[in-house]
């Protein structure tokens, strides 16, 4: 019996950044129907003939915050309740072997790719259920982690890789006692 694909449902201002997710072991995957990626462009569910998605901190300060309106719109139509949805920052819960482990599991995974300043922080109380950390580094947007989640996660479904058993030698796996794999030569 096929197995269902885990579906990832990915938002940002820029499309195009996620085009390598059609390459490699994540695109093999896509055509054999493990994974299901589909990109949104935020900028769908703007209301102004400038699709504006940002605005000035309340309050003042220095950069732009992500709006909240088309964040709403775009969830709500996406209809994500009961997915994973994750938002990359910096002071998320750090990702590591076992963390992609878990979202290997879910049926679905909404990542949501903030920009500028961040996204309004009434979104992520509403909608987050994962925030989500590279390290204690700060990336101009959420694209760049959205790929690094998904093909951590991606790698780990069942029929992903040609041999599974390579998996379980990988470094930090659940096997190896969080440990490195050892150096390895042709």
């Amino acid at each position: 019996m096929p197995v269902a694909p885990l579906v990832v449902d990915i938002v940002t201002i820029f499309p195009d950044y996620l085009a390598p997710l059609s390459l490699g072991l994540v695109g093999k995957a896509r055509e054999r129907g493990l994974l299901d990626v589909r990109v949104h462009d935020l900028r769908r569910w703007t209301s102004d003939v400038h699709r504006t998605v940002d605005d000035a901190p309340y309050g003042g300060g220095a950069g732009m915050v992500m709006r909240p309106e088309p964040w709403w719109r775009a969830l709500t139509e996406l209809e994500v309740s009961g997915a994973r949805v994750i938002v990359p920052t910096p002071g998320g819960r750090r990702l590591d072997q076992a963390y992609a482990a878990e979202l290997a599991t879910a049926e679905r995974l909404v990542v949501c790719c903030g920009r500028y300043e961040g996204i309004d922080q009434r979104v992520v109380d509403h909608w987050a259920t994962d925030e989500i950390s590279l390290g204690d580094y700060v990336l101009s947007g959420g694209e760049a982690a959205a790929l690094v989640i998904v093909e951590a996660a991606a790698r780990l479904l069942p029929g992903m890789v040609g041999n599974a058993e390579s998996l379980a030698d990988d470094s930090f796996a659940a096997g190896t006692d969080g440990l490195l794999e050892w150096p390895v030569y042709t």
